[in-house]
């Protein structure tokens, strides 16, 4: 179900969002009775405290809703977004001063979102919101139904969101906004040179692919996107347990990402030559299953020693990045739930990024910072070059030793866009473990939005 705003009612109910160090003068200037009742109920403005106030024929007449301090908000993301789940149905606005309009009602907007394709009562949501003043409603529905696109492909399992239906999620997308698909799939991906991509998707009963999809004037900026596709990761014949295992349906969690973050440039209309690349395929085990101490030989030409087969998400971005890196864009971006090592360093909120242009990182992390979608600059540490050279080929896709698992993963990749100035890699995790306002348990779109910010104040009419 889209993500909409609600049109404009007279009937529609106030919404009143108090701090506390406004709280005492909000209620001397507000109306007596719901003054009172608010008194009564002790509010004070304490971040997620609401009260429902009624008319004298017991309808709800407004709704106040506390907005806290700096600190207590500085600990959530969209503190508006625990409110609409406990109103009663109808039709809402947010009345009065509002210090930020755009994220308060993206905050509404995402606390609305439902995962529901397998359940008989989906349970939408009733409480609706009219879009505030001076609030652009189409550019926050396009954000939010794009990350609403992102955590719907994540959510769904394996056996419905195989390389053949992201292939599908894909083509639909690009219909939706008129961009230019092309597939390279099976032994095609042989005779178009993309032999970690086949190697590492051959066992599955779904041929491995290369999605491509381009829009926008060829003469416009161009922004290439690179997202990791493998719709389950077994680990292949260096099989995970069952315990790492279960999770596995979000291995294609930067696709998703990347897809989502397409779709808010597409739908926003920036100026931009935008292209997306997703290698998509599954890590399977059959007969044909690539093995641990195979040699393969990347579309760039390196040769990769293989000492894992479940490091495989580096092995298919290494051939996609390298065709990108072939017309250097501007600036290219590349998502992956690619290791462990990420979420220890980080937890599971705050993804690292590593790029060597550092006006590219100031400027992303400012835009994290101004919509909270926090990110966080990890090195590309030189030193730790020599761990990914194994002696017999030229990179080696598993160190041993386990250090600094996240930094020889993104120290892989840039190996494959030598040409490329302005590189950033995203290491997601692609999913929220528990419940958060606006962010219900499952999968995440992280980092697209920072993004996103950045191109619209670079590239933005």
């Amino acid at each position: 179900m889209p993500l909409t705003f609600a049109s404009k009612t007279a009937s529609s109910i106030p919404v009143h969002l108090v701090a506390i160090a406004t709280a005492s003068a909000f209620l001397d200037a507000a109306p007596a009775a719901q003054a009172a009742q608010a008194r009564l109920h002790g509010f004070s403005g304490k971040l997620g405290q609401t009260c429902l106030l009624h008319d004298a024929d017991g309808a709800l007449s407004a709704v106040f809703f506390g907005m806290g301090d700096a600190s207590s908000r500085a600990r959530g993301r969209f503190p508006l977004a625990a409110l609409p789940p406990g109103l009663p149905d109808g039709t809402y606005h947010l009345a009065g001063d509002i210090a930020n309009p755009d994220a308060a009602a993206l905050a509404w907007m995402l606390s609305q979102y439902r995962f529901a394709r397998y359940r008989r009562d989906p349970g939408e949501p009733g409480a609706h919101l009219v879009a505030p003043d001076g609030v652009d409603a189409a550019r926050i529905e396009a954000i939010a139904n794009s990350v609403a696109l992102t955590r719907d492909l994540i959510n769904t399992p394996a056996n419905d969101m195989g390389p053949d239906a992201l292939e599908a999620a894909f083509r639909a997308l690009g219909a939706e906004f008129g961009a230019e698909i092309a597939v390279v799939a099976g032994d095609g991906l042989l005779d178009a040179n993309f032999p970690m991509i086949h190697a590492v998707g051959r066992a599955s009963d779904q041929a491995p692919r290369l999605l491509e999809m381009t829009w926008g004037a060829a003469d416009h900026p161009a922004v290439t996107l690179v997202g990791k596709g493998v719709c389950f990761d077994t680990g292949g014949l260096n099989l995970k347990p069952g315990s790492s295992m279960g999770l596995m349906k979000k291995d294609m969690g930067g696709a998703a990402t990347t897809m989502g973050l397409a779709r808010m440039i597409m739908a926003a209309r920036l100026p931009l030559r935008l292209r997306l690349l997703i290698p998509a395929v599954e890590n399977a085990v059959s007969a044909g299953a690539f093995r641990p101490g195979d040699i393969l030989t990347s579309r760039s030409g390196l040769t990769v020693e293989i000492n894992n087969t479940d490091a495989e998400g580096r092995l298919v971005l290494a051939d996609a990045l390298a065709l990108a890196n072939e017309t250097p864009p501007e600036l290219m971006f590349c998502m992956a739930t690619l290791t462990g090592a990420a979420r220890v360093a980080l937890g599971p909120d705050m993804p690292p990024f590593y790029t060597d242009d550092d006006g590219l990182a100031d400027d992303l992390a400012a835009a994290a910072g101004r919509v909270a979608d926090p990110i966080w600059r990890m090195p590309f540490h030189a030193p730790y070059e020599a761990m990914i050279e194994p002696g017999i080929a030229d990179l080696d896709n598993a160190p041993a030793g386990g250090f600094a698992g996240s930094i020889t993963a993104a120290l892989f990749l840039r190996r494959f866009v030598p040409d490329t100035a302005r590189f950033a890699h995203f290491d997601v995790f692609g999913w929220t473990p528990s419940a958060k306002p606006g962010r219900p348990k499952g999968g995440e779109c992280q980092a697209a939005r920072a993004i996103f910010d950045l191109l619209e104040r670079r590239y933005g009419a």
